[in-house]
């Protein structure tokens, strides 16, 4: 198979399966988490309108938090970044939107390149310096097992390779497109099977606590 053809097909049917496996995966994860149901409250419900109080715990969980801040500045800020700042490559790089509007058929205005390519950099950054703590601190590497570092690993990957791509560095442009393509599709895939999976869930993991607190009466 000559590069251009492996080209097309990681472009096309590959990603495409990429997708469908990824779709199939979080399906099946939202369902078992459904038909787990909950346990009968045999308490009486403090709050009737528990509801708003997971709403609140969704709001305040996100924002930021001052005490974490003064404990683990670092990781704390890093954290953050590398979190804001894949979602700005994901969903306003431009190429990244072509693909979208190809996929659904919406486009929105994306960032000039080089705002992207700082905050790829920064992404990076961020990440690696996340990972150096993991390993340096005593705790979280005692508690760090290898699927935290595979994790890790499948998310760095799709930015080191796309900023390689932009570049043009490394590997000649075809090949790395294979090479990026790749990773994208490896993270796809095991979006449903690792804790990448609370891309999806963190809302409803969120409010579900904030719920439950409220209606036992738990200050959120």
């Amino acid at each position: 198979m000559t590069t251009m053809e492996l080209l097309t097909w990681v472009r096309g049917p590959g990603m495409t399966i990429a997708i469908i496996l990824m779709l199939f995966g979080v399906v099946v994860r939202l369902l078992e988490m459904l038909l787990l149901g909950r346990k009968k409250d045999l308490s009486v419900a403090r709050d009737l309108a528990s509801a708003k109080y997971g709403w609140r715990t969704v709001i305040t969980r996100t924002l930021p938090s001052f005490s974490c801040f003064k404990s683990v500045p670092v990781i704390f800020l890093t954290g953050y970044i590398f979190h804001i700042g894949l979602l700005i490559i994901v969903i306003f790089y431009v190429p990244h939107i072509m693909f979208i509007r190809d996929l659904t058929g919406f486009e929105w205005p994306g960032f000039p390149f080089w705002f992207i390519d700082g905050i790829t950099l920064l992404t990076m950054i961020a990440m690696l310096i996340t990972l150096w703590y993991r390993v340096w601190d005593k705790v979280r590497r005692y508690l760090s097992r290898f699927s935290d570092y595979f994790v890790w690993a499948i998310t760095f990957l799709p930015v080191l390779t796309g900023y390689l791509l932009y570049h043009r560095q490394f590997l000649p442009y075809n090949e790395m497109m294979i090479v990026h393509l790749a990773t994208v599709q490896l993270l796809l895939i095991s979006l449903p099977m690792t804790k990448l999976m609370h891309t999806f869930t963190i809302v409803f993991s969120r409010w579900y606590s904030g719920e439950a607190a409220g209606r036992k009466g738990v200050k959120v």
